[in-house]
């Protein structure tokens, strides 16, 4: 229990990723600042067709390219990472610009095009947690031990309850990870990205199935900063028991 009887521990954070090009691969952080856009750094790049007609979703994802997670980006600065050269390395061994020609080439035999967008291309919030309970007893239900990155999310929190699915009972309230405040705004609806293994890409199409059979397709929580700070990995993660807006 904190000092604040109005806050109590829910767990501790165990795992740190950002996604600097959206669909690619992760990148494993011992701290990162965090603003009102989400992880420093965080889903700035994506890539859309060329031949594309603009849409509510336009981007060029796993969804096309099943082995997309095995494009590997970078920053030549990671303390700098809205504003660094952006480098990727492709499963074939190139290391290539962000924004080289080459590169939307290799993901998409008609060309796609890179944007950068300092908010974050997110599909719906900037913050994305999951708990180590959860993807364990969702390994349970499927029969297979599961990688937490087929998940993508931001914050991965060891509960301090042996529970799954704690973290959805954190809707409408507010974290404190370290000195961060997140608001938990909503279920993470879930599509058939996670049904790739991010190392093989892979698909397991049960895995979906499992989730919308019993979870109403939901698995993880999304967030949004309320106080923007820097997260490191081993930060208390309190719930604020007061702290409560409705979802919507």
């Amino acid at each position: 229990m904190s000092e604040n009887s109005n806050v109590v521990s829910v767990g501790r954070v165990v795992g740190l990723w950002r996604y600097p090009v959206k669909s690619m691969a992760a990148e494993a952080l011992s701290k990162v600042d965090v603003s009102w856009h989400g992880l420093q750094g965080d889903r700035r790049w994506a890539f859309i067709r060329n031949e594309s007609v603009r849409s509510g979703f336009p981007w060029f994802t796993l969804r096309q390219r099943n082995d997309m997670a095995r494009y590997v980006p970078s920053f030549a600065d990671s303390t700098k990472a809205d504003t660094s050269r952006t480098i990727v390395k492709t499963p074939s061994g190139d290391v290539l610009d962000i924004d080289d020609p080459a590169l939307g080439l290799s993901l998409c035999s008609e060309g796609a095009q890179v944007i950068k967008q300092n908010r974050g291309v997110f599909d719906t919030f900037p913050l994305s947690l999951v708990t180590t309970q959860s993807i364990a007893r969702l390994s349970e239900l499927v029969g297979d031990e599961l990688d937490v990155l087929r998940f993508r999310p931001n914050i991965l929190v060891e509960a301090d309850d042996d529970v799954p699915f704690m973290e959805e009972s954190w809707v409408g309230r507010i974290l404190r990870i370290g000195a961060l405040r997140m608001r938990v705004d909503e279920r993470d609806g879930r599509c058939v990205v996670i049904t790739i293994d991010p190392a093989t890409g892979e698909r397991s199409p049960e895995i979906l199935r499992t989730v919308i059979d019993q979870r109403q397709q939901c698995f993880g929580v999304y967030g949004s900063t309320v106080e923007p700070a820097c997260v490191a990995l081993n930060d208390k993660v309190e719930l604020d028991v007061t702290a409560f807006s409705p979802p919507s």
